[in-house]
């Protein structure tokens, strides 16, 4: 049995995440990887490959860095996970607090859906509303009922469990005005990742190459959707809330409500933390936190979260020591520039081969994202899967642009060369029709009804 039919047969999905499952990549992909290192992972009969996955973009310094591993095992070494709280989840809390500007107390756990549901319950214990509203346009915020329940995926979530949750659009503030007004006094939050492949300045800062704010470089930045965003949720006395899973420890080092200059009442951290290790944040201004302490008595006690290994001491020594690699060496300033050279490399061999309509760069130089479309300008799968088909047997994994400091000059080269080749492809393809060059099925979208 092939490891695919093997990982189906035993876990459900074939992966603990549904963006590494098999219908997530094309074909010729490996299924299954037996390690990584820098920017690099072997599959199991040892062939490498250039990663832009980078474990779904936890790892932002390189795999297997020696620094971090080593931080994580010192830890390990000291009993790894205590009965009462250990000094490096105290040092892990105060940094965290004393590098990003809006939080005043954090709480740890080991994934990133937890501590997003745990700020919906934060927002609904301060304010004591019901409602929670998030952007139609981006895709993800928990595995919890209370967000996937508003997704195509809705088997096995009750619909009074996610009614709660409204939906309003990304950069169009009259969308968030007109629930406030349809739900006057019963919004409890608003939560929203910061920027993705669009921006809050419409697009204004998609070419900045720095990790400066955009306080000093976006002419409009007051007038941005995320400073709208958050007048609006003071004016109704509602939380404003910043997921920042993967804006976190890429736009800049103090997050991305730094980098736009907003001051959110939570914000949720992850992915980019601890290079792969698990571990991920709430934190916010303390009066909001507050509602989860124990040493106000008489106060009303909220369980907002509660994690045996969210104080876990190897990944809060990784997270410690991450940070540290971030401050030393401009980890921020390099995928920026990184990122820049890779856009203006695709771009360059797209357009020399009349295929700039095709295949497109969306985002921002520290965020890109590729898009492949057909001749009438529609987004095509099956020619973003002939894409990272082709790219794959050019030892290139790119499902998807991901950035890590380990991401320099040869695997740049590497990346350009094997693009040359299969933007070729693609132009065949398109007048050949792209069916017959794939070696099997189109990846799908992960939120679908149906598989």
């Amino acid at each position: 049995m092939s490891f695919e039919g093997r990982l189906n047969d035993v876990i459900p999905g074939g992966a603990h995440t549904y963006s590494r499952g098999f219908d997530q990549f094309p074909s010729n992909a490996p299924q299954l990887l037996a390690r990584g290192s820098g920017a690099y992972v072997w599959d199991a009969d040892e062939n490498r490959y250039v990663d832009y996955g980078m474990a779904l973009r936890a790892v932002t310094i390189g795999y297997a860095n020696p620094r971090v591993n080593q931080a994580a095992w010192d830890q390990m070494q000291l009993g790894n996970n205590l009965t009462r709280p250990s000094l490096v989840e105290l040092n892990a809390a105060e940094m965290l607090i004393s590098l990003i500007p809006s939080v005043e107390m954090v709480k740890f756990a080991k994934n990133g859906s937890n501590v997003t549901s745990a700020a919906v319950k934060i927002a609904r214990a301060y304010t004591g509303r019901r409602y929670i509203c998030v952007p139609r346009q981006q895709p993800f915020f928990s595995f919890d009922d209370w967000f996937i329940g508003t997704t195509l995926m809705t088997r096995g979530v009750p619909e009074s469990h996610s009614s709660s949750t409204l939906a309003f659009d990304f950069g169009d503030i009259s969308s968030l005005e007109e629930l406030f007004e349809e739900y006057p006094g019963q919004i409890a939050g608003v939560m929203l990742e910061p920027a993705t492949t669009l921006t809050p300045c419409n697009n204004e800062c998609n070419r900045i190459l720095s990790n400066e704010t955009c306080l000093s470089k976006c002419p409009i930045v007051k007038e941005n959707f995320l400073h709208e965003v958050e007048q609006l949720c003071q004016k109704n006395d509602a939380l404003f809330i910043l997921d920042e899973m993967i804006t976190g420890f890429r736009w800049h080092i103090k997050g991305a409500a730094h980098y736009f200059g907003v001051n959110p009442d939570l914000v949720t951290f992850g992915k980019g933390m601890a290079n792969g290790f698990s571990v991920a944040a709430v934190g916010g201004r303390r009066e909001v936190m507050q509602v989860g302490s124990i040493d106000r008595p008489g106060t009303e006690r909220t369980f907002f979260l509660s994690s045996t290994h969210g104080g876990e001491m190897s990944g809060l020594g990784a997270f410690v020591e991450t940070v540290a690699i971030y401050q030393e060496q401009d980890v921020v300033q390099h995928l920026w520039r990184y990122g820049a050279s890779l856009r203006t490399g695709l771009e360059s061999i797209a357009a020399n081969l009349g295929l700039s309509g095709i295949f497109q760069l969306n985002g921002p130089d520290i965020c890109l994202s590729y898009v492949l479309r057909d001749e009438d300008g529609a987004d095509s799968m099956p020619l973003r899967t002939l894409f990272a088909q082709e790219m794959i047997k050019g030892g290139v994994m790119m499902p998807w642009i991901s950035v890590s400091l380990a991401h320099g000059e040869a695997e740049l080269e590497q990346t350009l060369s094997a693009a040359e080749d299969v933007l070729k492809v693609i132009g065949e393809a398109v007048v050949d029709g792209v069916d017959s060059y794939l070696v099997g099925p189109a990846v799908k979208p992960v939120f679908r009804k149906l598989n």
